[in-house]
C-alpha cells in the first residue's frame, strides 16, 4: 500500500471553506452520486437507519431520505459548515439529521446501520483498515455498505504538469482500487464489489480547473505538502505545461472513481487483524457453559 498521510485538520478547513461554494463545482459528484445509488437495487429490505457518511452539503442524504421516508437517516460529516449548508435540503416531509463526526470514529453503536453510504468522502482518508473497521462495527449482519472514490490517476494531467514545474506534491495521492479491496476484505466485509470509472472534464483554460478545485474544497491535504507560498515563476511553469495537453482546444482532467459495495458480516465471522492472524467478536450472551 502507497505509504502517505492527510492532514486532517487541512481536509476539514478545505471543506468548511467550501461550504457556500461546493454546490456550484458538483457536477461530477452528482453524477458519481446516481450511479451509487444505483447499487441500492440490491438491498431488498425496509431499512430502519441510514446513515449518509461524507454527506457535504446534504444533496444525498436529501435523496437517502425521499427513497427510504420510513427510515431514520443521518448525515455526518468532518465540516460543520457543510452541515450548516445541509440544512437547506431537509424538509418536514424528508427530514434527516446532521452530525460532525469523522468517518474512522463514528458516534454510532454497533450492529446499529442498515445501509452506509458515502459518496466521494473515503479518499480523504488514508487510514483504511480503521475506516472499514468502523464500517463493519456498525453495520448490522447483512446490512448494506456503499461508497465511491477516487483513484490514483485522478486529475493525472495537472500531476503531471506540476512535475515539470517543481518536485512537490501539488495535488492530493489517492489509494488504488487493490488496496480498497484488500483493506475491505482485512475488515471482515462480504462479498465486495468494486468498479473503476474514469470520466474526463475538460476546461476552456487550466485556472478553470484550479477555481473548480478550490470551491469544490478538494485542494492538496498531503502532510508532505510544502507550506510557503507556490511562487509565480512555479505556478506559470505548470500553467506552461497543463497547456501542452490541450485536445481539441480544450484542457482535460481525469477523473478516476471507484464504485463499490459489500455486506454486513454476521456475527463472530473472524477478520484479519496486521500481525496476520484473524480475530472475532461476539456477544458473551452467546457463550454457553457451566461454572461451579
Amino acid at each position: 500500500m502507497t505509504e502517505f498521510h492527510f492532514d486532517r485538520p487541512q481536509v476539514r478547513r478545505n471543506f468548511g471553506r467550501a461550504a457556500r461554494t461546493y454546490e456550484q463545482h458538483d457536477v461530477l459528484q452528482r453524477e458519481v452520486q446516481t450511479q451509487l445509488l444505483e447499487r441500492l437495487d440490491f438491498y431488498q429490505q425496509q431499512p430502519l437507519r441510514v446513515v449518509d457518511l461524507g454527506a457535504g452539503t446534504g444533496r444525498g442524504s436529501a435523496l437517502l431520505a425521499r427513497r427510504y421516508a420510513k427510515a431514520q437517516i443521518i448525515a455526518m460529516d468532518l465540516a460543520l459548515p457543510m452541515l450548516r449548508a445541509a440544512k437547506s435540503h431537509t424538509s418536514w416531509r424528508h427530514p434527516f439529521a446532521r452530525v460532525c463526526a469523522e468517518a474512522s470514529a463514528l458516534p454510532l453503536a454497533d450492529r446499529s446501520v442498515d445501509v452506509l453510504h458515502s459518496n466521494l468522502c473515503f479518499q480523504w482518508i488514508d487510514d483504511l483498515p480503521s475506516l472499514f473497521g468502523e464500517c463493519v462495527r456498525v453495520l448490522k449482519p447483512g446490512g448494506l455498505l456503499l461508497f465511491s472514490s477516487f483513484g490514483p490517476d485522478t486529475l493525472k494531467e495537472l500531476r503531471a504538469a506540476w512535475a515539470l514545474a517543481d518536485q512537490q506534491p501539488h495535488v492530493s495521492r489517492f489509494l488504488d482500487m487493490h488496496d480498497v479491496g484488500d483493506a475491505m476484505l482485512a475488515a471482515g466485509l462480504r462479498d465486495p464489489v468494486l468498479d473503476v470509472f474514469r470520466y474526463t472534464l475538460t476546461y476552456s483554460e487550466p485556472r478553470k480547473l484550479l477555481q473548480e478545485l478550490q470551491g469544490l474544497g478538494a485542494t492538496n491535504a498531503d502532510s508532505s505538502r510544502e507550506r510557503g507560498l507556490t511562487g509565480k515563476a512555479r505556478y506559470r511553469r505548470m500553467l506552461e505545461a497543463y497547456e501542452t495537453m490541450r485536445v481539441e482546444g480544450r484542457i482535460p482532467a481525469t477523473w478516476e472513481v471507484t464504485s463499490a459495495h459489500a455486506w454486513g458480516p454476521p456475527v463472530g465471522q473472524p477478520r484479519r487483524t496486521s500481525g496476520g492472524g484473524e480475530i472475532a467478536s461476539f456477544s458473551v450472551d452467546r457463550l454457553r457453559g457451566s461454572r461451579r
